[in-house]
């Protein structure tokens, strides 16, 4: 393989590089103007996202050319990169002033090419070094990882256009040149996936067996699909690793290869391993360094500055935001399939804030995914978009897994943002004891109950023990079965409504009204004194589980 001089990593350049001609297309603009992407945003016209630096913004259902112009004019004065509109873009005049006065390059997405696609491809294609670590390491001469610098380069051998697919026929990375393919490759380009005809097709053939069975590059006649048209043959070889079947390399081609590009392709099989097994590692590798990262901002100490520099989020007002399961598995130590679960929710949760807002940062740390967020507008504003965020992300996964989130206080200090994650802490621990019947929660939705643990800890930790008229009620009914304390739970939860509280026992009024009156007698309280009453309420909640009745197994010490 031969060397190669790298390429801009996260430029405009870079990306027309290697998405253009089959996915982008330049409209207008100067692409060497900024040679540092600084992330990928979909914009909402109803919530605009906080943007970071030089960023490239995909503008979704934008076919205006006025909203265009305005949108154009908004991201200039945020020293943006660039914008993506669904081609056919509406150039007009209008369009072009806005242009040409922002800076912002102007692109035009491929129909038939989904905005999802588009946005994890970007994200693919800049990904490296996203924690600002130090420069990667090459393997034969091309940037770790990077799997379309390795297309490209194979494609150079092979002078043909060329695919590195994964094991579901998925497209991880292509070369340039794909318009000298055919149309199916088109497809599978802009669908990310080999079309199911095909497939079918090839699977009929036999062509999946022999290439999951031979690790020399496989012959691909030409096909005819049922819509009459014709594909280009192609060559294809398995990427292997050991024993494992990692993925494989697609060319176009219009005959056999010789006899050394057959050789050159078998060969470099064994390079696209190595990359792809550092993608794999590198993945594992990432999530520990931005859960070392983002563990030392969370505790504010000896490098928690650096740390959140590294993580290019030191000059931003930050939201904290706590994601874990609440139901059997948010606890999975020990429990490697409730870990994998949990892995799972902390992938989907780091994805959904960086599609959201690339100004964030995510990460695993201790069975419970933190992540951080900047945010705009004032901290009630700050807030309420979390929220949104957050219910939206769990609208998005579903409730398979119970999952819940806590949304922090704003923070500008390192100081604030320590408090913040222990404020997470309080409210998912209340979301947790609420047994679902809420998911997403701020301080200001659970503070109440939030106090009301920290106070039943510390009546625990000092070993306390119930007195006083609560505690003669609960011996009474161990004695008697007299359920005098469920009574008194539930005239106090209906607020004195005997009817209401009756029938949540379902108990006869008098019959209610009769062991009310035993509550005020063995108790020796009067329910009629509002402190008493409130005396009674802070008990029954900090010793909970009282009101079970006498069928409960076991009772407090009175």
């Amino acid at each position: 393989m031969p060397s190669s001089t790298p390429r801009p990593r996260a430029s405009l350049v870079r990306v027309l590089d290697d998405l253009g001609a089959t996915l982008l297309d330049l409209v207008h603009g100067d692409t060497s103007r900024v040679d540092d992407i600084g992330g990928i945003v979909i914009h909402d016209r109803v919530d605009a996202p906080v943007l970071p630096r030089h960023a490239l913004v995909l503008g979704v259902a934008i076919d205006d050319p006025a909203e265009i112009a305005g949108l154009l004019g908004d991201l200039g004065r945020q020293d943006a990169a660039g914008l993506v509109i669904r081609a056919p873009v509406p150039f007009t005049d209008e369009v072009r002033a806005a242009a040409e006065a922002s800076g912002v390059a102007l692109l035009g997405l491929s129909r038939g090419a989904p905005w999802a696609h588009i946005a994890t491809m970007l994200r693919s294609v800049l990904a490296e070094g996203d924690v600002g670590g130090p420069a990667s390491e090459t393997l034969g001469g091309l940037p770790s990882g990077d799997l379309f610098a390795v297309a490209n380069a194979i494609s150079s051998l092979l002078d043909a256009p060329v695919t590195i697919e994964d094991n579901s026929s998925r497209v991880l990375a292509f070369s340039s040149r794909q318009d000298e393919a055919d149309s199916s490759r088109v497809e599978t380009i802009l669908g990310r996936q080999v079309p199911e005809r095909y497939a079918r097709i090839l699977n009929e053939r036999g062509v999946f067996r022999d290439l999951h069975r031979s690790d020399q590059p496989i012959y691909v006649d030409e096909i005819v699909a049922d819509d009459g048209s014709v594909t280009l043959p192609r060559v294809a070889v398995a990427v292997r690793a050991g024993d494992e079947v990692l993925g494989s390399i697609w060319a176009a081609v219009t005959g056999p290869l010789s006899e050394a590009r057959a050789g050159a392709l078998r060969d470099t099989a064994q390079l696209v391993a190595l990359h792809l097994l550092r993608v794999r590692a590198g993945a594992d590798t990432g999530r520990r360094v931005r859960a070392d990262l983002l563990s030392s901002v969370l505790e504010g100490g000896q490098g928690a500055r650096e740390s959140l520099e590294r993580l290019g989020l030191a000059d931003a007002r930050l939201l904290v935001l706590a994601c874990t399961l609440a139901g059997p598995g948010a606890s999975h130590q020990g429990d490697p399939s409730a870990a994998h679960e949990q892995q799972r929710l902390a992938d989907a949760f780091a994805m959904h804030l960086s599609a959201v807002n690339p100004r964030s940062a995510s990460a695993l740390i201790d069975g419970v995914a933190y992540g951080l967020v900047a945010a705009g507008g004032s901290p009630e504003e700050a807030e309420a978009r979390a929220t949104r965020i957050a219910t939206d992300f769990l609208g998005r996964i579903g409730d398979r897994s119970r999952p819940i989130v806590a949304v922090g206080p704003a923070a500008t200090h390192l100081s604030d943002i320590v408090r913040a994650r222990a404020t997470t802490d309080r409210i998912l621990r209340v979301l947790r004891e609420a047994g679902g019947s809420r998911s997403v929660a701020r301080l200001a939705d659970v503070q109440t109950e939030s106090l009301l643990m920290e106070l039943r800890d510390r009546t625990i930790a000092r070993g306390e023990q119930l007195t006083g008229p609560l505690a003669r009620l609960v011996e009474y009914d161990r004695q008697h079965d007299g359920q005098l304390v469920p009574t008194l739970q539930a005239w106090l939860d209906a607020f004195g409504d005997v009817t209401k509280a009756s029938e949540a026992l379902f108990v006869h009024t008098n019959t209610f009204r009769y062991r009310l009156r035993r509550v005020a007698e063995v108790g020796e309280v009067d329910l009629l004194d509002s402190g008493q009453r409130f005396a009674l309420t802070l008990l029954l909640r900090l010793w909970p589980g009282l009101a079970g009745g006498a069928e409960q197994e076991s009772w407090p010490d009175p």
